[in-house]
């Protein structure tokens, strides 16, 4: 059995998956969105039977059993926790939360409630060409060790100038290219090493401040470009440049790893391969189709082609239970955890940090949540030292 979806958001991942959810058999039940005239608007447009302004409204429906959090980042934390608590299955867009305390609350979560889904959003994990490039790392196909991996995305603007301000135009509230592309690329390239960054060093600036629409007292600030370098584990060097300041809404991505004997890169959805000081040859070609309807979208086909996927692989997860909250592990054990999503949060802020400092930083995992009041807290240690 497949379980019954809430859907938090209205933006246009919620547009794209919908239909992909429902080709795969899933029931969408009920939307939410921070309107009631925003959520009605949408559960006529995508023919879902409820709508609501109120989150509790759409976590408490029996028939609700997979939540998708598909809505500002402010709200992650707060949306996901509650849910986990209700026993309500979560996948999460990125990033997780607005920081690495919003991201360690929904960790503690996902470890508190281990029988429940809880996934983020990281849909580069299920696009073939990635899934193929990860075998091919694995079949050792580059024979000697990887040294440098070299990643490029450009994009359109992450928003249309005829949209009024809103969080994706606040870097605080998670919009910017850092946010929305960059941590797709630090998930990416933990899940085709296996290895995670120790130190990192970045440059991020807001190019574009304002727009026809956008102007007057409230000014821009999510970055529209942002280049980085990242030390993993064993060596590896990593260079990345990420801009979304272009005119249209072209989109292109090439992701190269090397080594002292050949390399592997994807360009767009397709894969090639040198080695052995040999001619660049085809490893894998997208010649297939969406195999479901999806509106025209600003996001690019290839996020597309790996949301369908990793949608197939959550029903290959539910469906083989009688259950209609129960699942096996093995379709979704690709997928990107909560503690995936607080990984990339550790290495965006130290991305953004190294551009405020212009050195190199250190990435560190929070592990506890930060004391809210420190001058309140050293006063009480002083008083209890006095004391004893």
């Amino acid at each position: 059995m497949l379980p019954g979806i809430g859907v938090f958001g209205t933006g246009a991942v919620v547009k794209v998956l919908v239909p992909i959810l429902r080709e795969n058999g899933f029931k969408i039940e009920a939307i939410w969105s921070r309107t009631v005239q925003d959520a009605q608007e949408a559960a006529k447009d995508l023919t879902i039977p409820f709508f609501t302004n109120k989150i509790d409204d759409v976590l408490l429906r029996k028939d609700v059993d997979l939540i998708f959090v598909l809505c500002p980042p402010n709200l992650h934390a707060q949306i996901s926790v509650k849910a986990l608590g209700i026993g309500k299955h979560i996948v999460c867009d990125k990033p997780a939360g607005l920081s690495q305390a919003d991201a360690l609350k929904m960790v503690r979560a996902g470890q508190y409630y281990p029988t429940l889904i809880s996934l983020i959003n990281h849909s580069y994990r299920f696009l073939p060409a990635f899934t193929h490039m990860k075998k091919a790392l694995k079949d050792n196909y580059l024979v000697s060790p990887v040294t440098l991996i070299d990643i490029r995305i450009q994009s359109g603007c992450l928003f249309s100038d005829s949209d009024s301000f809103d969080w994706k135009c606040d870097d605080t509230m998670g919009g910017g290219t850092l946010n929305l592309i960059g941590s797709h690329v630090v998930d990416l390239i933990t899940y085709l090493t296996g290895q995670k960054a120790i130190r990192v060093h970045g440059l991020v600036r807001t190019f574009t401040k304002n727009t026809e629409n956008i102007n007057g007292i409230r000014n821009i600030s999510a970055p529209d470009f942002c280049t980085f370098q990242m030390e993993l584990e064993h060596g590896i060097l990593v260079t990345a440049t990420l801009n979304s300041h272009t005119v249209g809404t072209t989109f292109q991505q090439e992701v190269m790893i090397c080594s002292s004997t050949g390399h592997l890169v994807v360009r767009g959805g397709d894969l090639f391969g040198r080695r052995n000081k040999g001619n660049e040859e085809v490893i894998y070609l997208d010649v297939e189709d969406l195999q479901c309807p999806v509106p025209n979208s600003i996001l690019p086909k290839t996020f597309v082609k790996g949301l369908c996927k990793m949608v197939s692989a959550l029903r290959e997860a539910f469906l083989p239970v009688n259950e209609k909250a129960g699942w096996i592990k093995e379709p979704v054990c690709s997928a990107a955890n909560f503690e995936d999503g607080l990984y990339v949060q550790a290495v965006l802020s130290a991305i953004r940090l190294s551009s405020q400092t212009r050195q190199w930083v250190k990435v560190k995992v929070m592990t506890e949540q930060p004391d809210q009041n420190e001058l309140l807290s050293a006063v009480v240690r002083r008083t209890a030292i006095s004391i004893s």
